[in-house]
């Protein structure tokens, strides 16, 4: 079975990493993903190294690890938009597009004749989507942003890290770039939305998306925390603002994290740590008066996590089916055997022979399974194809096209 977006066409014009995050979901999906690079470099994150690819004899290219990371499933064609012909090119393939999406400056495409303006005529059900720093509008709409930024600017780098007044304490940003990931979320379900309602009206639209706005959204509880009460929440490691106690311990041999989510799991953590009469103390019996007393209470598991090593609490607690994990780094992930069954690591094969690793999609489909076929392409590996399947274009035009340095 084809995956269950087989036969829209997405031209993307997207670089870094929001919205290849959302073209690269839309080709696991079964779309056909048309990447448009500029034929000096590509995208920028092809150069983001170490580390980089290896070829198939082991040895370095010049191509990082992270373009990999959100650029499998598409074909890449080299076009230079600053040449007239270049510009036709794409024009011509926006007039075949179910979606487009981009993320150059505000205004940027306008000088291109490939503003949503200028391609609606000739496509009325083209669905176009915009990804910018701040939006299409307001007083910082022509700044440009990167994730590190909108992750400060945008609060969530007040929330994460170490309180004030502890060791290590002061503002972290989180160790992937969540702002511009979750924008590329956003940007897929809006296509995917505007995609159903198009089977309705018959019509395209446009999608304006910003890095800010994303951010500021998916602050989800930490928001209404602040909106009901008027106080701005602050950091606090790794514990939860609502819940206790959820937070990481230290045992006699590393660190676990304790996830307790309501008052019978704490009941029953309370048992097998040997504390029963937290169970029954006004101060800790119940959520709320835990949240109110949660110095005492840290202190209090604090000492006693430091009897046990990590392996006998993880036993002890998964028994007691309390939730709690062990703190793993990427290598203990990859070998963790639910991991390895649920089968996320795939490996995609080039070509040329390169042999790229990858990570699934976690959604598993009952009837239109996802196909890992498509390695991440290498700069303009599907020109030539895309432009004669796509526009008819002979070999005769391809090579003139090419001499003038039009594609590549």
């Amino acid at each position: 079975m084809p995956g269950p977006l087989h036969g829209i066409v997405v031209l993307d014009l997207t670089r870094i990493l929001a919205g290849p995050w959302a073209t690269q979901l839309l080709a696991d999906y079964g779309a056909e993903v048309i990447k448009v690079e500029n034929p000096a470099g590509g995208d920028d994150t092809r150069h983001w190294g170490p580390p980089w690819l290896r070829d198939a004899a082991g040895r370095d290219t010049e191509e990082a690890a992270y373009y990999a990371a959100t650029n499998r499933g598409k074909r890449s064609i080299a076009v230079d938009l600053a040449q007239r012909a270049g510009r036709d090119i794409v024009q011509g393939l926006a007039r075949q597009a179910d979606v487009l999406i981009e993320n150059f400056k505000v205004g940027g495409l306008g000088a291109f004749g490939l503003a949503d303006r200028d391609l609606r005529p000739s496509n009325p059900r083209l669905i176009y989507l915009s990804i910018s720093a701040f939006g299409q509008d307001g007083p910082r709409a022509a700044e440009p942003g990167y994730d590190a930024m909108i992750q400060g600017l945008g609060g969530l780098m007040s929330i994460t890290g170490v309180p004030d007044g502890e060791p290590g304490a002061g503002p972290q940003k989180v160790g992937v770039a969540v702002a511009d990931l979750m924008c590329g979320m956003y940007a897929t379900t809006a296509l995917l939305a505007a995609l159903q309602e198009r089977h309705t009206s018959g019509r395209g639209q446009y999608i304006d998306l910003s890095l800010l706005d994303s951010q500021v959204a998916w602050l989800a509880n930490q928001n209404l925390n602040y909106l009901v009460t008027g106080r701005a929440p602050g950091r606090l490691g790794t514990a939860h603002p609502n819940i206790a106690p959820y937070q990481a311990f230290a045992a006699a041999d590393g660190h676990l994290m304790l996830a307790v989510g309501n008052d019978a799991q704490f009941g029953r953590f309370c048992k097998v740590a040997g504390l029963d009469e937290l169970a029954t103390d006004a101060r800790f019996a119940t959520n709320r008066s835990r949240i109110a007393h949660r110095a005492e209470l840290v202190q209090r598991l604090t000492t006693v996590f430091a009897t046990r090593t990590c392996d006998v609490w993880l036993t002890v607690l998964r028994d007691a089916q309390v939730p709690c994990g062990p703190i793993n780094d990427l290598a203990q992930v990859f070998a963790d055997p639910q991991v390895v069954h649920r089968g996320l690591r795939i490996d995609l094969e080039r070509p040329e022979g390169t042999t790229i690793p990858g990570v699934r999609q976690p959604v598993v489909f009952s009837r239109t399974p996802l196909d890992y076929e498509r390695a991440p392409p290498a700069l303009g590996a599907d020109t030539d194809i895309v432009l004669r399947e796509r526009l008819g274009f002979d070999e005769s035009t391809l090579a003139q096209l090419r001499a003038a340095r039009v594609i590549a």
